[in-house]
């Protein structure tokens, strides 16, 4: 009788055991509490207009003799829209966001400076709350994903959508979809 239930005793030990190391290997795999401790660092450039001024005809100079031809129109500029400085959330996050309209239609959301704590599953949002409000706020109403962090630190370009609807939108967030919340946002208005 000993010897049965000492065997029970160590089958339940064992299996309690088994147990735990699941239950701890499945919230290490939810939480990853190494990205307290990790960072990664990005360097892109500013996103640039495709279009090229428009020349048209041979590089000869005009006789002097000659009037001159009327002006040409303005060669279409990249444009700064909106801008605004990060506010901490979450974590704390410093950094600028800036929505550039290139010449060539293409618009981009770019983080300059950013500096922010690693996370899991991190995306960039533009979002129709405010900068600043509830951390759990910025998926309430309509939101604009633009694609995963590339890294927590630096320079970094997101293009928008072509055809996006940006009205409305108020905020560019970096949002961490894992556990709903924001680890930090930048008010901008169009």
């Amino acid at each position: 009788m000993r010897r049965l239930v000492g065997v029970r005793r160590r089958r339940l030990s064992i299996t309690g055991s088994v147990l735990l190391a699941l239950v701890l290997a499945a919230a290490a795999a939810w939480f990853e509490p190494w990205r307290l401790v990790t960072d990664s660092t990005v360097d892109e450039a500013a996103p640039t207009s495709t279009v090229q001024p428009s020349g048209g005809g041979s590089a000869t100079p005009a006789p002097a003799a000659e009037t001159t031809a009327p002006a040409a129109p303005a060669t279409p500029a990249d444009v700064e829209v909106a801008h605004g400085d990060f506010e901490s959330a979450e974590h704390d996050t410093s950094g600028r966001a800036i929505v550039l309209a290139l010449a060539d239609g293409r618009r981009f959301v770019r983080l300059e400076g950013l500096d922010t704590s690693d996370g899991p599953d991190l995306h960039v949002w533009l979002s129709s709350s405010p900068s600043g409000g509830d951390w759990h706020s910025y998926d309430d109403g309509r939101h604009l994903e633009l694609g995963e962090l590339k890294a927590n630190h630096g320079n970094q370009n997101y293009e928008i959508p072509a055809g996006a609807d940006l009205a409305g939108l108020r905020s560019v967030v970096v949002w961490c979809d894992r556990f709903d919340v924001a680890f930090g946002s930048a008010p901008v208005a169009f």
